[in-house]
């Protein structure tokens, strides 16, 4: 069951995200690099954007996030360097924070998080979408393209980790 934050899933939420650093490596920043998903009210919600968690037994097994902002400028699809920081051109929300906790993969959990942030983007008249990823994360990559997303872009994110990521756009 999807559901929107509220301030009991806190807890579960960095749980989750904490869950998938873990197996993975990847360094964990609560002041910085994850300070959002201790206070999504002000990261998220104060914004208008959205945040939502997957229940499954009464237990908090995924996150994702929706940014609305204005269309980012320049030909659509094409990268831009805007503030610093590499975006897609065109895109007017991003998909944030979708992460499954491992004991709960298999489940269409993702699918779910990634299908509703879809339709809430596209309800509020979102034409692209903006999607950053990990290299690593390969069952991610599998899901996006899944529903159309297209890889248009690569990075180097600003975790502590400056991992490399994928950038792909989804049209909607």
């Amino acid at each position: 069951m999807v559901l929107p934050w509220s301030p009991e899933h806190s807890q579960g939420a960095v749980e989750v995200v904490r869950a998938v650093f873990d197996e993975y490596g990847f360094t964990w920043d609560e002041a910085e690099y994850h300070a959002d998903l201790y206070d999504v009210p002000t990261y998220y919600l104060s914004k208008g954007n959205l945040f939502y968690v997957s229940i499954v037994d009464g237990r908090v097994v995924g996150t994702v996030g929706l940014e609305l902002f204005p269309p980012v400028p320049g030909v659509a699809g094409v990268p831009a360097e805007i503030d610093g920081k590499v975006r897609i051109s065109g895109c007017d929300c991003s998909l944030e924070r979708l992460y499954v906790h491992p004991e709960a993969r298999r489940m269409g959990v993702g699918s779910a998080l990634f299908e509703k942030a879809v339709a809430e983007a596209q309800a509020r008249g979102c034409r692209a979408m903006e999607i950053w990823s990990d290299k690593r994360l390969v069952d991610a990559h599998r899901l996006y393209k899944r529903y159309g997303a297209k890889p248009v872009s690569e990075r180097v994110c600003d975790d502590p980790d400056l991992s490399p990521e994928w950038g792909l756009i989804l049209n909607l």
